[in-house]
């Protein structure tokens, strides 16, 4: 019974965490959020695909690496530093990248990469949060070894595997939102490159760093990283902010939005305002419709700017219009 309970403990604290970092990340994406049901997609993809996959290649590499060395040192340092690194952030990446090639409309700032790459590695990390709380922490030291694992795997290195597979998602936007050739083909190059090396440092730090001072150490370091991070994203807001301000101009001169309506679209806080108020009136579906397609507008113009009309961006344009025309009326201007 009480392993049963273990193991169910381990599931719930391995994914409910990562249910709630993944609810920050949307809500950071502050003015065109990212379909639902394709978050919900990318990660299961993190959680079942990846994962498992990562699980028999790291298994299967890593008796490889035994066969050839007889040495459990050198095959635990080469499956951690080496293998691991490798493997996983292709498998989380690949998910990315459908995205990036199957739902394009989808892909349209540096942001959207992030926000796509942060929830597939979510996905991921809570399935192997599971597997390490229940296994390096109930196994070995029971209910006190779960209370450590889940301090450690959530609260010191929880955002680990989103901030190394973010690498990935700006590389891929870089390529996406490029009209350089150059750009477009090793920008998702060096994305992945660097995400394996943020994941392969971290490990390698992990493995060589003993104690408490070492487990500190690397937090210190991954934490930094972290920051660095959040600032990045803080500008990839601030640079939609911008578009969105410029952009709409032109659509309160034609006519199809109100001086209002492009104040509260230009400002994610008046947005939110904006939809408090339509719940309570009824007109929170036309609401929030209204401004998802305000941010998709502005996105729209600013790459037709930079790309051209790759893949009929303004018939688009257009469709976006002719929509706003109609929500126009029942949004409070």
């Amino acid at each position: 019974m009480d392993i049963a309970l273990a193991f169910l403990a381990s599931i719930l604290l391995g994914f409910i965490p990562m249910f709630f970092f993944a609810a920050v990340i949307y809500w950071t994406d502050r003015y065109e959020k990212e379909p639902m049901l394709l978050l919900v997609a990318v990660f299961g993809w993190g959680a079942l695909i990846a994962a498992a996959g990562a699980f028999f290649l790291n298994t299967f590499l890593g008796l490889s690496v035994y066969a050839l060395t007889g040495s459990e040192l050198a095959t635990g340092f080469t499956t951690t530093s080496f293998i691991a690194p490798i493997v996983e952030e292709i498998l989380k990446g690949f998910a990315v990248f459908l995205i990036f090639l199957l739902f394009r409309q989808e892909f349209d700032s540096v942001l959207d990469g992030i926000v796509y790459a942060a929830v597939t590695a979510l996905g991921f990390a809570a399935t192997e949060n599971a597997f390490y709380i229940f296994n390096f922490g109930y196994v070995e030291g029971g209910y006190a070894g779960i209370a450590e694992m889940v301090f450690i795997r959530i609260f010191l290195v929880g955002w680990q595997h989103p901030f190394y597979t973010a690498f990935i998602g700006i590389g891929l936007a870089f390529s996406r939102l490029s009209s350089k050739p150059v750009v477009k083909v090793f920008a998702p190059i060096v994305g992945l490159s660097l995400a394996i090396y943020g994941h392969s440092l971290h490990n390698t730090l992990a493995s060589l760093l003993n104690g408490t001072s070492g487990l500190l150490t690397a937090a210190v370091i991954d934490w930094t990283g972290w920051g660095a991070m959040l600032l990045f994203i803080i500008w990839a807001i601030y640079r939609e902010r911008c578009w969105i301000s410029e952009h709409l101009k032109e659509e309160v001169s034609l006519g199809i939005i109100s001086a209002k309506q492009y104040q509260t679209a230009c400002s994610a806080l008046a947005q939110s305002s904006a939809r408090l108020t339509a719940l309570l009136s009824g007109r929170f579906k036309a609401t929030s419709r209204f401004y998802q397609l305000t941010a998709e507008l502005a996105h729209k113009k600013q790459q037709h700017i930079t790309l051209g009309d790759e893949n009929r961006n303004q018939a688009f344009i257009e469709r976006l219009r002719a929509e706003l025309t109609s929500l126009a009326p029942l949004v409070p201007s």
